[in-house]
């Protein structure tokens, strides 16, 4: 970790709750992980879901102090200045709890959508600095990745600011976080990753302006936990086929995972063939994409990768039985800090 990290009692505890469920669900599962102690609940985005802002407003009635959030929104499916007005609204409508996630988006998902994705560490940084001048009440043209002519929010500047939390996986993207944002949300589940992960954030908080203040790392993990080991890891197929799907050869060498087995996963995915593509995933790739088992096993991932970052979103897919997983989840963050007091 770093010198420049938000202070705070213990890690940052977070949770991304995903609107594949109906929003009343999403919002009851906001206001268990609030009871059990978490700091931020994150709406996570996918043009196949629920909305997440209509979920995020449905989660900031049912909870009280829990920060809320989008986790992350892209600058490509919906423009920068309406993403701002979004996140301004779910910061209005929870008193002041509101957060920024905001990420390039996911390159085949985008494609879907006959979108492609140019100059993704441009525009995602673009879009953070419209929206905090949008949120100073200031009226902004910017001429850039996207184009904003005399765009205004009218809606009253938030209270306090609103901290924004960049996703990012690659150097690049992980470098600008730490030297522009106020945070980054690090797509990733294993410690290997994670410290590869700090050296990047390293070099960038080198070049962070005093002014921006402190910055925050979290590590933004697919967990899977439940009280059978076996169930836990059954569970985390879905999520760990599109990780290793996806990911750049570098990270593959760096878990000694075969490109074959990445590349049989990926061919599944793309053709349309779900049940396939989860049936590729090795146990390999489970241990480097996620984090999984019983709560003892997760608290024991959980301490290792808070060797490297401030904190940990408890991501998607949660576990087989998602109100049973937050309660799990926060339990073995509790044993982690018990451990790290002593």
């Amino acid at each position: 970790m770093t010198d420049n990290t938000t202070p705070t009692d213990g890690a940052t505890r977070a949770i991304e709750l995903t609107p594949e469920h109906p929003t009343e669900r999403v919002a009851e599962l906001a206001a268990q992980a609030e009871e059990e102690g978490f700091d931020i609940a994150f709406a996570s985005s996918h043009y196949f879901n629920r909305d997440p802002f209509v979920a995020l407003s449905r989660m900031a009635d049912a909870t009280d102090e829990i920060r809320l959030g989008p986790g992350v929104v892209n600058p490509y499916e919906s423009h920068p200045v309406k993403l701002a007005a979004q996140t301004a609204t779910i910061d209005e409508v929870s008193d002041g709890r509101g957060v920024f996630g905001v990420g390039a988006g996911d390159r085949s998902s985008l494609a879907n959508l006959g979108i492609e994705r140019d100059s993704p560490l441009r525009r995602v940084l673009e879009t953070f600095k419209l929206a905090q001048d949008l949120w100073d009440g200031e009226t902004v043209t910017h001429e850039g990745t996207f184009t904003a002519r005399d765009a205004s929010l009218n809606i009253d500047p938030p209270s306090e600011e609103i901290p924004t939390y960049v996703g990012a996986q690659g150097p690049h993207m992980l470098r600008m976080s730490a030297k522009h944002a106020d945070g980054v949300l690090i797509n990733a589940s294993h410690p290997r990753d994670l410290e590869w992960a700090a050296g990047e954030i390293e070099q960038g908080l080198d070049e962070r302006p005093d002014e921006y203040g402190p910055f925050e790392s979290l590590a933004f993990a697919s967990v899977s936990v439940a009280g059978d080991e076996t169930e836990a890891r059954e569970a985390a197929r879905p999520p760990v086929a599109f990780i290793a799907g996806g990911a750049a050869e570098p990270v593959l060498e760096r878990h000694g995972i075969d490109r074959e087995a990445a590349s049989a996963v990926s061919e599944a995915l793309e053709q349309g063939n779900l049940h396939e593509a989860f049936g590729h995933v090795t146990p390999a790739m489970i241990d480097a994409f996620c984090i999984a088992g019983t709560t003892e096993t997760v608290a024991d991932r959980f301490e290792a990768a808070l060797e490297h970052v401030d904190g940990i979103v408890v991501g998607s897919p949660l576990g087989p039985d998602l109100e049973d997983a937050v309660r799990r989840a926060s339990e073995a963050l509790d044993s982690v800090e018990d451990r790290r007091s002593e």
